[in-house]
């Protein structure tokens, strides 16, 4: 694999460190801001919204830049908003540097998607946009208990500063390693590409993201309280139970990847049988403390098996134009996937069937995004069954 490929996972493991650091630093953003706790979580809720938004907003804005200067801008944006963080004298202007930094999320992801399968060859497409996306499962493993761990031992804001620190160590590296020129650059026209958007199996890609990735953080959202008031975990178990999580999440990433470069639609079909699959049988692993843990890793692995193929899907729907704007609404479906799932799980919580119905429910939405995939499949029939590279 290209040297660049890492240069594009050093900015996803940034972008990934702080998406979701912040769910560990709530107690201590809310005691220092003089905020609730629920308050606080709405950090994570201006997020999400911030990458929706931003997603199709920016990568319209860049349309016409060359791919590298994009990733480069938005690596500057990611540093400020960061920086913008570690200073935020309160809430609301901690909000607001969030929310800039989420503007960057969608599009790096969007745009770093088609820079990675420009940059190897038709049969390694979905591996290589699964290596940037290592990135971000390192830094779910590794990155956010350090930034945790920092943020409770010297201050929240020492968790921001060390994350800027990252992101101009990103910048350096995607302007040494990232080529000017790595594919050809799209001719960007506003209008064919949103009318790329509107064909019926990009929308219906979109939609199979969504649930798919609303299943996952059904349960995922409420991993502590399911391990320790069902299974029966003490609350310090849970940070290292997640590490086998952060393992399941590379090993699912990368052999996702893999599968879909030989089976696009095998893989993506598959995927979502197995998240399913999953999520189901973990209702009755969760009685279990070494059933619990092994399925909080296949759990991880069955998430992230899903992410390669569903862009890479996306993007072949979309090819021949708008392409960089497809791949970052796909990335704005999966925010949307973790917003709805979260409030879907709430929902079981707090008025019934109750947290033990958390993961049968969650395994009802990957079988939705099954419908819908097979109802893609039917719009598109010729492409059923065919090799990524068969495509490309």
């Amino acid at each position: 694999m290209p040297l660049a490929l890492y240069a594009l996972a050093a900015g996803a493991f940034g972008i990934g460190v702080t998406e979701f650091v912040i769910m560990g630093l709530l107690l201590d953003v809310s005691t220092d801001l003089g905020v609730s706790i629920s308050a606080a979580g709405q950090l994570i809720s201006g997020y999400a919204l911030g990458v929706v938004i931003g997603a199709p907003l920016l990568t319209i804005v860049t349309g016409r830049w060359p791919r590298k200067t994009v990733l480069l801008t938005l690596m500057a944006v990611f540093t400020l908003g960061n920086l913008a963080c570690a200073l935020a004298p309160d809430y609301w202007t901690l909000m607001a540097a969030r929310v800039l930094t989420a503007f960057a999320h969608g599009t790096f992801f969007g745009v770093g998607s088609v820079v990675a399968t420009g940059l190897v060859a038709p049969n390694r497409k979905a591996s290589a946009i699964a290596l940037m996306f290592t990135g971000l499962t390192i830094a779910n493993m590794l990155g956010v208990p350090f930034g945790t761990w920092l943020g409770q031992a010297f201050g929240w804001r020492a968790t921001f500063w060390a994350v800027t620190l990252v992101g101009i160590v990103a910048f350096a590296i995607i302007l040494l390693l990232v080529p000017r020129s790595p594919a050809a650059l799209e001719k960007s026209d506003l209008r064919g590409d949103l009318a790329v958007l509107g064909r019926a199996p990009v929308l219906l890609g979109f939609a199979v993201t969504v649930l798919g990735y609303a299943g996952v953080f059904a349960v995922f959202t409420y991993i502590a309280p399911l391990l320790t008031e069902i299974t029966g975990f003490a609350e310090a178990a849970v940070s290292p139970i997640l590490l086998v999580f952060g393992g399941g999440l590379i090993a699912g990433n990368l052999a996702g990847g893999k599968f879909a470069d030989r089976w696009l639609v095998p893989s993506v079909l598959g995927s979502l049988v197995v998240l399913a699959l999953v999520l189901g049988t973990m209702t009755f692993a969760l009685h279990n403390r070494a059933m619990a843990v092994i399925f909080v890793g296949l759990l991880g692995a069955a998430a992230f098996a899903t992410v390669a193929p569903l862009q890479m899907w996306v993007l072949e729907k979309a090819e021949g134009a708008g392409q960089s704007l497809a791949s970052s609404f796909n990335i704005a479906a999966f925010n949307l996937g973790n917003a709805a799932g979260a409030w879907l799980g709430g929902m079981v919580i707090a008025h019934g069937p109750g947290l033990g119905a958390v993961t049968w429910v969650a395994a009802l939405l990957p079988l939705s995004a099954l419908a819908v995939a097979w109802l893609a499949l039917r719009l598109d029939r010729p492409t059923l069954g065919e090799p990524a590279s068969a495509r490309s």
